[in-house]
């Protein structure tokens, strides 16, 4: 292996592979192939034994890794900009050896994939390079990443499509879904005439309905525009037997969502059969539905917020009144990172109280199911573990809905104000996880000050059990408690719960909205030390882009920034201040990563070079301009 003033190295890279889930082996392999070829790797150009640091098959690939201690051992180019091959190079530079590993391996094997990775540095500094080689091509050079999250068994094959083949398949999936979107948006408003709140009541309406097909209570061939007993009233039967079989308690819950599904007994357009479409528009909605939505929240293991996701698009589309209420429906990848950040444990119980379309719990019950096999464990998860409380009518009834086809077995969503429910109530529901994305500036807009996002905030950690976690994504402002009403929630806060950290995220992570949000973490009920280190970071840089016409879309770094994030967070590495801010706090700070940060690098001469030079172009700039106003004024 390496020296030993590399075995700190070893160890952290060894760190890095049990938390990807890699399993590879140190200086050989019990292939015997990739053994026989290493049987002539030296990379003294002997034709002895060669014995990478770490060597192993993830699907058809090899991963061969060479590790050095110090970051300037990191690698060497030749005068053409090429990584060198030469002995010395091969042997002191950690992206050279594994470069000359994976170049060896591929001529000596079967195996026509390699992933060679250099990595040198420690857990605090470092780099990590993958080079990808096959045996019609001399190398690709990568991008550097913080992990070995995107080689392991899960994510590697992803990794190949996006990174190596360059295939946009996240931006491709996208526009499909907002493709669907939008041609149902405009089916519906042609074909129905309906409104903004209207249109994704139906849409949940004949998704309950089509989940009744498997029970033979429902099926599209029944939809034949018959007017004595209507489309409608066969898609509002197949609602009422769906709730049967799923009981919501209490009544008047359940005839709350009724009332809103009323919708189809009472609009005639959609249950007149349309001259163009040569149907009713219900059963033209419907097999769209099944067809592009359905289908895909049924028979697809996900997190994904599909009615979540076309609630939004349908607020885009018609100008509607979501960003007016407040409302800001949050990304997947939001959700699963707060799922990730609270640990959840089969045992976890989540309350979201303020949960839209429920997007939060959907993903929760994601995560927690996928922790256990157990079905009985899993019935309990979807019938106690997960509550949710939304004050808007026809909110209330999408989530619910969506809950209802995800399994959930019992949907425990109230429809309430949040602020109605005393903490002491709430808190009996034994929820130790709070997930939230309060409405936005309703304080402004309703000029009340007990709207604050930060005052939700207080709420839910009030509502959850001593311990709990409580995790929030709301405007950077909110952390910064410009108001003196804010500031003495701030204060209030850290008198009964304590914050454990807040991450500042992408611009654009609610894009076209306007809001630049934060995570707020805290743990609730436990007083907030004076000594207590909080985490401050800037992760700003989260591997999303937004592409033309689309929006925000993931690209092949996301995975890897995630896990780095997740990685400081819980101190399984450290991280220069420039990501990661420890300090301890007051209430009257901005709780920011800008706020605590200070460069305190000692400039390079590369960054003195830099300087000078943005300073003289600067000058030159100035001058130029100069110049031309005074000819301007000759001309004058």
């Amino acid at each position: 292996m390496a020296e030993n003033s590399e075995r700190d190295t070893d160890r952290w890279v060894d760190g890095l592979l049990k938390e990807a889930n890699i399993v590879l082996e140190a200086e050989k392999s019990t292939i015997k192939e990739i053994q026989d070829a290493l049987r002539t790797a030296s990379k003294n150009g002997t034709g002895n034994i060669g014995k990478p640091e770490y060597i192993g098959v993830v699907k058809d690939f090899i991963i061969v890794i060479e590790d050095k201690r110090d970051i300037s051992m990191h690698e060497k180019d030749n005068e053409l900009g090429v990584i060198s091959l030469e002995v010395q190079d091969v042997k002191d530079y950690a992206v050279n050896g594994a470069l000359f590993y994976a170049k060896h391996l591929v001529k000596n094997t079967s195996y026509k994939k390699v992933i060679a990775i250099g990595v040198s540095g420690n857990a605090k500094r470092h780099k990590i390079t993958p080079i990808y080689v096959e045996d019609t091509e001399p190398y690709t050079r990568l991008d550097d990443v913080e992990s070995f999250i995107s080689f392991n068994d899960f994510n590697i094959d992803d990794y190949y499509r996006k990174v190596i083949l360059e295939e946009d398949l996240t931006e491709k999936e996208l526009k499909e879904i907002l493709k669907d979107a939008a041609d149902l948006h405009e089916d519906l408003r042609v074909y129905g005439s309906l409104g903004t709140r209207e249109k994704p009541i139906v849409v949940s309406g004949i998704l309950l309905a089509l989940d009744e097909i498997d029970k033979g209570g429902f099926s599209l061939s029944s939809l034949t525009g018959d007017t004595v007993k209507t489309d409608g009233q066969k898609i509002f039967e197949a609602i009422e037997a769906k709730f049967a079989r799923n009981p919501i308690k209490p009544e008047k819950k359940k005839d709350k969502v009724l009332l809103q599904f009323s919708i189809f007994k009472t609009n005639e357009v959609l249950n007149s059969i349309n001259v163009d479409l040569g149907k009713t528009p219900l059963k033209y909605y419907a097999e769209f539905l099944y067809e592009n939505v359905y289908k895909s929240i049924k028979y697809t293991s996900s997190s994904e917020d599909y009615l979540g996701r076309f609630y939004s698009e349908f607020m885009s589309y018609g100008g509607g009144d979501g960003q007016n209420l407040g409302i800001v429906l949050t990304p997947k990848h939001i959700t699963d990172l707060f799922c990730d950040l609270a640990n959840l444990k089969t045992d976890s119980v989540v309350l979201d109280p303020c949960c839209g379309t429920a997007g939060f719990l959907v993903a929760a019950m994601h995560h927690m199911l996928k922790l256990t096999d157990d079905e009985t464990i899993q019935r309990h998860i979807r019938q106690q573990q997960l509550h949710g409380i939304e004050l808007e009518d026809y909110m209330f009834t999408i989530a619910v809905t969506n809950m209802i086809l995800r399994g959930d077995g019992k949907s425990n969503i109230e429809s309430a104000d949040f602020f109605s429910k005393k903490a002491g109530e709430l808190q009996l529901k034994g929820a130790n996880v709070g997930m939230i994305n309060p409405p936005y500036s309703l304080a402004k807009k309703k000029k009340n000050a007990s709207l604050y996002e930060i005052c939700f905030i207080e709420h839910m950690l009030d509502s959850l059990v001593v311990g709990g976690i409580g995790i929030a994504i709301v405007p950077q402002s909110s952390m910064t408690g410009k108001t003196k009403e804010e500031q003495a929630v701030k204060e209030n806060i850290l008198k009964h719960h304590t914050l454990e950290g807040v991450i500042t995220l992408n611009k654009d992570t609610f894009y076209g909205v306007g809001v630049i949000p934060c995570i707020a973490v805290f743990t609730a009920g436990i007083p907030h030390s004076e000594n207590k280190e909080c985490k401050f970071i800037n992760f700003e840089n989260d591997g999303f882009k937004i592409a033309p016409h689309v929006g925000l879309i993931e690209t092949e770094k996301a995975v890897d920034k995630k896990q780095h994030l997740l990685d400081v967070w819980f101190d399984r590495i450290e991280a220069d201040t420039k990501f990661c801010v420890k300090t301890t706090i007051e209430a009257t700070d901005e709780w920011l990563h800008s706020f605590y940060y200070f460069n305190d690098e000692i400039p390079t001469d590369a960054d003195f070079e830099k300087t000078v030079g943005n300073y003289l172009s600067f000058e030159f700039s100035m001058i130029m301009q100069g110049r031309q106003y005074l000819f301007e004024d000759e001309d004058e």
